[in-house]
């Protein structure tokens, strides 16, 4: 990511009197970074995959939030965070492997969106210290770490007998590819069959489910060779309906047949090899995943016979996903429905090689017999205390990533659309059935983070979140207890505090439904909530600001239009004084007063957002403006960001400067001043002095400091927001797409 730079910062109005010059590339201050905890995860988790062949080491791979390890304590370790807007797509994970034989190395394969969405190829990473340093190897293709089919797999494999060896099956049609080298140069297997043809829509042409999704799986047959050799017998699923989708080598690689006897119908999502037994266990479903799946089956091969068996432990609705057999007890094996909605997942185990199975749950109508405990200590928010029973999901939703630990057979993950689940008493299953469910996903922060407030008083930051809607974080150490409630949107996309009374606070959500009304207002921080009754309902998205007294809300909407509600509840109209998709803000000390600016104008209200004037040109050059910041304490103190600059009025925007050296902002914040009197501190994400990064000013931009480093990259700079701690001098929060919510605090004297 960002190397520390040496150079010392130049003032930037020294730089002013010199045209066309910028800043120098600001010097570092180091910072301690650490998570905000919220602790279940928050996220899809596809793939958990322990390493044979050293106890203990385990590895997880989300589609959105890079890679971990797993820590003695069931703790995870992030081993990606230093993805920067350079590099941003390898926070999304398509497959892991973990080599058996030198159990140090570990490769990655990432890439987001094989579609316009994510502009470069995929790569793998490479890893011989346990994925504590990584070299990169850029592929002549695209990957999908969260397109559809990202829970299948794996799709990349490790010679168990070789591990210079390595297959990778591609989407897109991209075909079977080897590497001979430990990953370092690929070769297309230009003898494999069939790429997949498989595509979850067809019309959607260019979009998310608009592609193949190409080869699912790619597992070796460890007992065709010995320690040393390459393993001649490779077994490769790929996503195709309806004809044969099963293939297999018995020569490395070099041809390849469909395996003889195989059902045909459903998407192999995975296959995994019971070595003692010669069996290969796959399980199917009708859809790629991870939100689909109807049907599917679940089917058991024996390598030596040649005889498939249907081994299905129950049909439904659903398909199945997650799947992993013991390796100290042969024939004990468990199986996961792939998005069984309702009451909850399913998960199945089976101690003589499918012949029968028990559930975690069955039904004695209409009550569900939980043959499991439950423990979310480490993520209360994961269930509702006060919703009804029918709503709760205890085992999860898109069950793909399943494992038991090699080493011990009382020890097992999975991964849900929210968190880890596991258990370290498993063997209880075939017993009492009275296993402990809990969440294990501690250090795992995968959430997406729309928004953050860091009000002057009360708790220490409030964050609007996607897919589990947001919290108040009164320590940040502690994972909250419960999201937002009433009103309910799975993601919530901004937040404001009214400056001169920050216990009022308001959001707005993107449930397009029209269920509910999408703003919501707080008079407790954000504790209780209730909807905004002059909403209009259907009407969803966008940003919003609070006027600083807490009674009138400027909302600018999903579609860009601008809208506003002086007073409780009233109901919201139209300003058509501002152009659509206006930034917007509000005075943080005169109640009257609203902000907007588009393209190079910046406008002004000063009858509570009714109506909107330009009262100047924050530049005089074409420009996007991206985020305005008020300052917290004086009236008409305001800031600009944009893709060209940062900008300063102390006017009420009737005149601006230009920040010299910043030629590039996205979201930014004020902080607590350095001296008791001093200008609030500016933190930015940006462009300063041709460095890319975080940055923090203490005298309104005339000086900066770079205090991200190179193991934190923050990911993709338009997507961080920021929040200031207004109390304590040096702390910010950064928000990420992926990656949760990280706080620092100055851990050094400035350079």
């Amino acid at each position: 990511m960002y190397g520390l730079s040496a150079l010392v910062p130049v003032a930037s109005a020294l730089l002013a009197l010199i045209p066309g010059a910028s800043a120098a590339a600001p010097a570092a201050q180091c910072y301690n970074w650490k998570s905000v905890r919220i602790g279940g995860g928050g996220g899809f988790v596809p793939g958990i995959i322990f390493n044979p062949g050293m106890k203990g080491l385990a590895y997880a791979r989300t589609d959105i939030g890079g890679a971990y390890k797993l820590n003695p304590d069931d703790t995870w370790k992030p081993l990606t965070d230093f993805a920067t807007g350079t590099d941003w797509n390898k926070w999304y994970i398509d497959g892991l492997a973990t080599d058996p034989i030198e159990v140090s190395r570990l490769y990655l394969l990432t890439g987001a969106y094989t579609n316009s969405w994510d502009p470069n190829n995929g790569a793998i990473l490479k890893s011989s210290d346990y994925g504590q340093t990584f070299t990169t190897v850029t592929l002549p293709f695209k990957v999908g770490g969260n397109m559809p089919g990202r829970g299948m797999g794996e799709r990349l494999a490790i010679d168990p007998n070789k591990g210079s060896i390595l297959f990778l099956g591609a989407r897109s049609g991209n075909g079977l590819w080897k590497s001979t080298d430990y990953g370092s140069t690929w070769a297309k297997v230009t003898a494999f069959p069939n790429a997949g043809t498989f595509i979850p829509d067809p019309s959607d042409v260019g979009g998310l489910n608009g592609d193949k999704t190409g080869i699912a799986w790619v597992t070796f047959d460890s007992t065709s060779a010995a320690r040393g050799a390459a393993t001649p017998r490779i077994f490769v699923g790929v996503a195709e309906k309806n004809s044969q989708n099963v293939f297999v080598s018995n020569n490395g690689g070099t041809t390849w047949t469909a395996v003889a006897g195989q059902p045909i119908g459903q998407l192999p999502h995975k296959g995994v090899l019971s070595p003692k037994e010669k069996v290969l266990y796959l399980t199917y479903s009708d859809g790629a995943g991870p939100y689909d799946g109807l049907a599917g089956y679940v089917y058991k091969f024996d390598i030596t016979s040649g005889v498939w068996t249907n081994i299905t432990p129950e049909t439904g609705t659903f398909g199945f996903g997650g799947i992993d057999i013991d390796l100290q007890k042969p024939g004990t094996l468990m199986v996961a429905a792939l998005n069984e909605w309702w009451p909850d997942a399913n998960i199945w185990r089976s101690t003589n090689s499918g012949a029968s199975w028990t559930p975690i749950w069955d039904w004695s109508w209409p009550l569900v017999n939980k043959y499991f405990g439950y423990d979310i200590t480490a993520a209360p928010w994961l269930q509702d205390p006060n919703s009804g029973e029918e709503y709760r999901k205890y085992v999860g939703w898109m069950i793909e990533g399943l494992s038991i630990d090699p080493f011990d057979s009382n020890h097992f993950l999975y991964g849900t659309g929210a968190t880890i689940y596991g258990s370290k008493n498993l063997a209880s299953w075939d017993t009492a059935r009275n296993i402990t469910l809990k969440s294990m996903a501690t250090g795992i922060e995968e959430t997406s983070i729309q928004g953050l407030i860091a009000p002057p008083s009360g708790p220490k930051l409030i964050s609007a979140v996607g897919d589990i809607t947001g919290f108040v974080h009164n320590n940040l150490d502690v994972a909250p207890t419960i999201g937002f409630k009433t009103p309910f949107w799975a993601t919530s996309l901004d937040l404001d505090y009214a400056g001169n009374k920050p216990n009022s606070i308001v959001r707005v959500g993107s449930d397009g439904s029209g269920a509910t009304k999408q703003i919501a207002v707080s008079s407790d921080y954000g504790v209780t909530w209730s909807e905004h009754q002059g909403a209009p309902s259907g009407t969803n998205g966008g940003k919003v600001a609070l006027s600083a007294d807490g009674n009138t809300v400027l909302w600018r909407t999903g579609p860009g239009s601008v809208l506003v509600s002086s007073g409780a509840n009233t109901a919201f109209t139209a300003v058509s004084s501002l152009p659509s998709g206006s930034v917007i803000s509000a005075d943080k000390k005169t109640a009257t007063i609203f902000y907007a600016a588009s393209g190079s104008n910046f406008y002004i209200s000063r009858n509570s957002g009714a109506t909107f004037a330009v009262s100047g040109r924050y530049t005089t050059s074409s420009s996007n403006p991206v985020k305005i910041v008020a300052s917290p304490k004086v009236a008409g103190d305001v800031w600009v960001s944009s893709d060209i600059g940062l900008f300063h009025s102390t006017d009420f925007g009737v005149t601006f400067t230009a920040i010299s050296g910043v030629t590039r902002g996205y979201q930014f914040a004020l902080g607590a001043p350095a001296t008791s009197n001093g200008y609030p501190a500016i933190y930015l994400v940006g462009t300063v002095g041709g460095s890319v990064g975080v940055f923090r000013s203490d005298n309104t931009g005339a000086l900066w400091y770079k205090i991200n480093d190179a193991a934190h990259g923050f990911g993709s700079p338009d997507g961080v927001p920021v929040a200031a701690d207004l109390n304590t001098y040096g702390r910010v929060y950064l928000g990420t797409n992926g990656r949760g919510i990280f706080y620092g605090d100055v851990s050094c004297a400035k350079p």
